[in-house]
């Protein structure tokens, strides 16, 4: 039997000038996503990452997504090396979607590189293999790494998933992954940074901290370069991520209180069920019931007929 051919596909590559990568302007820029957009840093924190020892930036084929909108969102970057395709995101606060969005963003990634005519051939293409890395410097959680997968949204659920996504999340605060943050010196230092910034806007006015943060590392000598290049770029997108993560943080605390406050009122009225069925029972009225619950003849009627499971008029 004659050996089937593997076609190879076509990849439009993102043609690139230089050792930095296009941002999409259509969203606020972050310090880490414009850090990394810079070849050779992020070749750096490819190796920390796979224990790899490449030299070359120019063997990393940037396919970051520059017009992917699903929701408003967007991913930081993309980049292929040795046929792996990889996707990384930044996020300061914790988000369990990340499995879900990932999926949309390699499904356009794959969409950019296969020709569609190619998919109804007899001949199996060939894709880059998938890779899904988030660097976490939220204040929520303090593992050093743990995994999502899109599995865990689905719903009632039965057996081995048919479609799975994993999606590894490192934490990059400053005491996190000493390993990892030994072999990249720009994630270090980037760490170090941001650190600063959260120490000091504890203590005086943002625009204070960020300005003292920047002028401090740049005398440590930590991201010196970078942030002599770009300070007023940095401190300005400084100063929006974290306004933009303590807005986050207040939403979700506020999602928590309603969410503790629905749980108390369930409560309330899961013990009011069972007093209005027991009080039932001993012989009061439907009337009297609601009397003593200070709740409406219908809403007790209703308890009393779903738990009795006859109709009570």
């Amino acid at each position: 039997m004659a050996k089937r051919k593997n076609k190879k596909i076509i990849v439009k590559r993102n043609r690139l000038k230089g050792n930095t990568a296009t941002a999409n302007r259509k969203y606020k820029d972050t310090v880490f996503r414009m850090l990394f957009s810079d070849r050779k840093n992020l070749l750096s924190l490819y190796n920390a990452i796979n224990e790899t020892s490449y030299t070359d930036a120019a063997q990393l084929e940037i396919v970051t997504l520059e017009n992917a909108i699903y929701m408003g969102m967007k991913n930081d970057l993309a980049f292929i090396i040795n046929t792996n395709l990889f996707l990384y995101e930044h996020q300061s606060t914790y988000n369990p979607n990340m499995p879900l969005r990932d999926l949309f963003y390699i499904s356009s990634e794959y969409q950019k590189m296969v020709d569609w005519k190619s998919l109804y051939t007899s001949t199996r293409l060939r894709i880059p293999t998938p890779n899904f890395i988030v660097f976490y410097n939220g204040t929520e959680k303090k593992e050093d790494k743990w995994v999502d997968y899109l599995s865990e949204s689905y719903e009632n659920m039965s057996g081995e998933p048919n479609l799975e996504l994993k999606v590894i999340t490192l934490n990059i605060n400053v005491g996190h992954n000493k390993k990892l943050m030994e072999e990249c010196r720009t994630l270090r230092e980037y760490a170090q940074y941001v650190d600063k910034v959260r120490r000091y806007s504890n203590e005086m006015e943002l625009n204070t901290a960020v300005e003292r943060a920047v002028s401090e590392s740049i005398q440590e000598g930590i991201l010196k370069e970078f942030l002599q290049k770009n300070r007023a770029e940095v401190v300005a997108m400084s100063i929006f991520e974290y306004n933009e993560e303590e807005e986050k943080r207040k939403l979700r605390k506020a999602e928590y209180e309603a969410g503790k406050n629905d749980g108390i009122k369930i409560g309330r009225e899961e013990e009011k069920r069972k007093i209005a069925n027991s009080l039932f029972k001993e012989g009061d009225s439907i009337e009297k019931v609601a009397r003593i619950l200070c709740e409406s003849e219908e809403t007790i009627r209703g308890w009393v007929n779903e738990k009795m499971d006859i109709k009570v008029e």
